[in-house]
Parts: C-alpha cells; structure tokens; sequence
C-alpha cells in the first residue's frame, strides 16, 4: 500500500482519539472541574454533532484551496484545540477547545478519505479507504481503555498533551511525504445538495447510519451485557474490550479488500446482511466462551467493514459531488452512532433485558440493508437527472 495512505490513516488516528477518549475519564474531568457526570457527558455528545455538521460545511468553504495545505492548517487548528484543553482552568473554556478540535477533526478525517482515493491507482481505492476506517476504528474502539490507563497513571490533562504532540507528528509527515494537490472544481451547492438528496445516493447515507445506529444499539451497551451474561469482572470486561477493539480495526482493512476483490455492491450487502445475522445470534452463544469469542470477533470487524466498499460506492456512483458524498457519509456515521445510543437506552429501559438491544440491533440493521439495496437498484445518476432531481 502507498506510503502516503499510511500516513492519512495515521494522523486520523490522532483526530480520531479526541472524540471518545473522553468517555473514560468522565469522573476525572468531573472531580477537577467540579461539575456533574451528565454535564461532562456534552464533551463527547456536542463533539460528535460538531463533526456530523462541520464536515460538510467546511468542505464546500474550502473547495478551492490546495489541499495538502488546508490539511497542515487543519492540523495546527487541532493541535491548538488539544492544547488549550491541556490548560483548561473550566468548563466552558474545555468546551470551546473541544468545538475547534471537533472542526478540525472532521475536515481532516474527510480530507484523509477523499486524498487516499486521488493517491492510489482505481483498484486499489477501496482497499485504501480500508486503511483509512482502520485508523479511524482504531482510535474510536481503544481510545475508551487507553484514556483510562493514561488517565490514572499521569492524569487526565497529559492526554491531550499526548495527542497534540501526536498532531505535529503528523503535520511532519504530511509536508514531507504528500505533494500539493490542487482544490476541486467549484459544484454549486444545489447541485451537490440535489445529489445527496437523490433517492440513489440519499439512501446509500441511510445505510451507513442505520448500521452503525444497530452496532451502537448493542455496543453502548456491551458492559452490562458482559456483566449479565458471561458474569465477567472489570479486569476481564477489559481483556474483551481489548478483543473486540481489535477485530474492529481489522475490520476495515476486510472490508476494503474484499470490495477491491468482488466489488463494492457484492461487499456492501454481504457484510450488512452478515452483520444482521451476527448481532440476532449474540444473545443465543452466551452459554460457551467458545462460541461467545468468535462470535464477538466477527460482530466487531463486521462493524466497521462496510465503510470502505460504502465510500467506493459513492465515488463510482457520482464522481463529480464524491468529496462532499463521503463527508456526508461521516457525518451519517456519527449520527448513527448518537441513534444508536438513543434506541439501545429506550430497550434496555422499555425491556429491562439486555439481550432486546442485541434483537432490535439487528432489525436495525435490517434497515440497513433495505436501503442498500434500494440504493443499489436505483439507476446510476447522470448530470441530466440530478438536476432534475
């Protein structure tokens, strides 16, 4: 793989970190600043909405500008936000640190998508999206854990310390490794509209939110479904954690590879339609270890394994507006995760059984896949028909 793609996937790594390194050390943030759990919760709940909103706005304000550059400016900006949440004396002043990272965040993770598909021959574009979901995976799933052991071994503040320190890293790289490329052709804005709007590509967005809003339906929750189920200690719920984070970020990686190999519509309903099946079997292997294990292994890569054939979708689908369709699609992803959250909180309380967010995941995914294959049944879109759109 192109060394360049490496190191996109690397610095969204970086970025990818802030967003939910924050939920293991909710106590200790809350302690210094003296204010409740739920008032510290907004870092990750307005972070998150930052980063659905921002991406695509910023996108289509930046056009124009040579990319390789927005991206070092980018960076600075996050590096800026992470240290200014290292100096933190309050609240408010973490939130407005937190709102420049969230901002910078999601230009640069749209900006990793859209330059590692422009750096790598045509075959090999989905794989190299892979690579890019992998870094962003990987910081989402081991960022909760990692913020924990940093947390208590040298407090809460070195992380973003750490993270900042990451960031210039990563500022090194791009101006050594990536050559300038210039901005795109200026689409106007009802154009681009019309083509997220349109059934074809519209319902391909739908996709991706209503299967990460499944995986989330049951993840957000996977502590107590551990404590329930398979009567697990905080040491060993670790151990699992650690597990699935991994099969998470190879996760990725399958899902390019395997759209590079059968194509991007093969892929894109295999793995919803395998993932529906996976998250309605959970429950039924809680009885053996042995089952358990893989069974959670293959929930986990199949999580993140229809990002990188989804995107390669949407490029082929509509090549003229596929920067701004991919920052679409991120921002469908965080929103996906914020429902998911939403609909698994409603079971568990509806319910009282945690084994309901695992069926109702699953039919969430069903969902999914009825808009996938909607997407994919629609005819190709032509400039004559999203205009008339």
């Amino acid at each position: 793989m192109n060394i360049k793609v490496f190191i996109l996937a690397l610095s969204t790594v970086a970025v990818g970190l802030v967003e939910l390194i924050v939920g293991g050390i909710l106590p200790a943030i809350a302690a210094d600043f003296n204010i409740s759990l739920g008032t510290t919760g907004q870092l990750i709940t307005v972070f998150a909405l930052i980063v659905a909103i921002a991406g695509p706005i910023l996108l289509v304000l930046t056009n124009k500008m040579e990319r390789k550059k927005l991206y070092l400016i980018s960076l600075f900006v996050f590096f800026l936000g992470n240290v200014m949440t290292y100096f933190s004396p309050n609240f408010t002043f973490m939130m407005v640190a937190r709102v420049l990272s969230a901002m910078s965040t999601a230009l640069i993770i749209v900006l990793s998508l859209t330059i590692a598909v422009k750096v790598v021959k045509p075959a090999h574009r989905a794989k190299a999206l892979g690579f890019i979901y992998m870094g962003i995976s990987s910081s989402l799933v081991l960022g909760v854990p990692l913020g924990i052991l940093i947390s208590n071994t040298f407090g809460w503040r070195v992380i973003f310390l750490g993270i900042a320190v990451l960031s210039i890293g990563s500022m090194v790289l791009i101006s050594l490794f990536l050559e300038r490329i210039p901005g795109e052709k200026t689409i106007p804005l009802s154009q681009q509209i019309k083509a997220v709007a349109s059934a074809k590509i519209g319902s391909a967005h739908l996709a991706t939110m209503f299967m990460l809003a499944g995986h989330y339906t049951v993840y957000a929750y996977f502590t107590p479904f551990l404590e329930t189920y398979l009567h697990l200690n905080s040491n060993w719920i670790s151990v699992f954690y650690f597990i699935f984070g991994i099969a998470a970020v190879s996760g990725g990686a399958f899902g390019g590879i395997l759209a590079d190999r059968i194509g991007t519509q093969k892929s894109i309903i295999i793995v919803i339609s395998a993932f529906a099946i996976v998250l309605f079997a959970l429950p039924f292997t809680t009885f053996s270890l042995v089952l358990f294990i893989p069974m959670m292994m293959l929930w986990g890569a199949l999580s993140w394994g229809l990002a990188p054939p989804q995107q390669s979708y949407l490029i082929q689908t509509d090549p003229a507006t596929s920067d701004i369709q991919q920052s679409f699609n991120n921002s469908a992803l965080q929103i996906g995760i914020s429902l998911g959250s939403g609909i698994g909180g409603i079971v568990l309380n509806q319910t009282g059984t945690i084994s309901s967010t695992a069926w109702v995941g699953s039919i969430v995914v069903i969902l999914s896949l009825l808009c996938a294959i909607f997407s994919l049944t629609r005819p190709t879109l032509t400039k004559q028909n999203v205009k008339a759109a």
